[in-house]
């Protein structure tokens, strides 16, 4: 057997054996320094996302869809689904709602009504072609669509009575480590690490990261020296004990993100994220293989293709698509099942404080998702919607347990929520 398919073989041989795993300990490599090959073609990866990710166990009748809402609660915003036989399921959006509703109620929840959700991932590449909406490529189509698919899915695995990674198969870990990020650039490296500090304090992680550069800044600091005192501050104040990672933002061109990386690889850091414009794959990969930092990056991807390219030609070393950017758990399993056959980890982008949920189920059974996820702040306030209720302690958080995405019940969620 050759070596990328042994690669392969080992996202179904961790599947197999995952229910018994609780937590990370033999489920996640640590993350590799130095560069090497992926080692796999295009046609290879190909082969990888060929079969379908979703299971069909205990959904033996079909599951029409009646009916698909946007509905807003406060300053929430949920999608219902409803099928012709009573079943439900919701979905709870990132802040892009307000601008994409349009796109939401036109778009896209009407190829959907009638159609079986059973046949959810063949439904992905029929909402893409309805009425030109490939024209729509990227955030503005995908997060609409991803919304659908996460309450489709909450609908599917409340009928099935499972959970919303166990849909896609067996459970390999129960709870998830995760990092807690500050979203601040207007902060003096003094500053910036007293508020890490705190966030540590607060949420009990173990790992931080936290953004240097000046967001697509064309090499311009966001405060003069920031980014070269923060570094080495942080590694000093913070101590030995607490993993860092450093996101850019599309900052800088490649001399300088090598320089930039060569600091991170000087205090540890765990990866070095979206180190040049996003969209410049060659620009990127030129730092990656320069770096023995792991570079990672994704999170404004929307394409499979070039997510096949960048896995197929080692243009970064961790995979992140964002879970609604990307357009949900389907499409982002394809990637992670591509990134297997590489040897590669999948740590998805999450957007919206709810997003933190739908990275749980992902983590729930993808063998290799690196060593951390991105906690959000404000994640407390759906605590009380399962059960047990989410809880953050010693730096990891339990995978809801209980029926599709784990809300216990849905009528209270949205009471008194009007319809968009």
């Amino acid at each position: 057997m050759d070596m990328n398919r042994r690669r392969f073989l080992r996202w179904t041989g961790l599947a197999a054996a995952g229910s018994s795993v609780s937590g990370c300990s033999g489920v996640t490599r640590p993350l590799q320094t130095g560069r090497k090959p992926s080692g796999v073609t295009m046609e290879e990866l190909d082969t990888a996302i060929a079969g379908p990710v979703l299971q069909r166990n205990r959904l033996d009748l079909p599951v029409a869809i009646e009916s698909i809402r946007l509905l807003r609660k406060d300053r929430e915003y949920f999608v219902h689904v409803r099928s012709r036989d009573g079943a439900e399921g919701i979905a709870v959006t990132n802040d892009r709602a307000v601008q994409l509703s349009a796109i939401l109620k036109e778009r896209v929840i009407p190829y959907f009504i009638g159609k079986d959700a059973r046949d959810l991932e063949t439904h992905l590449w029929g909402v893409y072609r309805h009425q030109s909406n490939y024209k729509l490529q990227g955030l503005a189509l995908w997060c609409p669509v991803a919304w659908v698919e996460f309450a489709v899915l909450d609908m599917l695995g409340r009928i099935a009575g499972k959970s919303m990674g166990e849909l896609f198969g067996p459970v390999v870990r129960r709870e998830v480590p995760y990092y807690v990020a500050s979203s601040r650039r207007d902060s003096t490296p003094q500053e910036e690490v007293e508020h890490l500090q705190q966030l540590i304090d607060e949420t009990g992680a173990r790992a931080v990261k936290y953004r240097v550069g000046g967001r697509m800044s064309r090499n311009e600091d966001a405060l003069p020296g920031r980014t070269k005192t923060l570094i080495p501050l942080s590694r000093k104040v913070l101590g030995d004990r607490i993993d860092i990672h450093a996101d850019s933002n599309s900052s800088y061109d490649p001399p300088v993100a090598i320089e930039i990386g060569r600091m991170l690889e000087e205090i540890r850091a765990v990866y070095f994220e979206e180190p040049c414009p996003f969209d410049h794959l060659e620009d990127t990969k030129r730092v990656a293989d320069t770096l023995t930092i792991p570079v990672a990056g994704g999170e404004q991807e929307y394409s499979e293709w070039r997510f096949r390219w960048t896995i197929a030609n080692r243009g970064v070393d961790i995979v992140q698509p964002d879970l609604q950017y990307y357009g949900g758990l389907v499409r982002s399993t394809r990637v992670a099942r591509m990134a297997a056959l590489a040897d590669m980890p999948t740590t998805v982008h999450i957007s919206g404080g709810f997003g933190f949920v739908y990275m749980l189920h992902f983590a729930s059974y993808v063998p290799d998702v690196g060593r951390y996820q991105e906690y959000k702040k404000g994640i407390e306030k759906y605590a009380g919607w399962f059960d047990p209720p989410l809880k953050a302690a010693n730096g990891a958080m339990a995978v809801p347990t209980g029926p599709g995405v784990g809300i216990v019940n849905i009528a209270d969620v949205l009471e008194d929520a009007q319809e968009v």
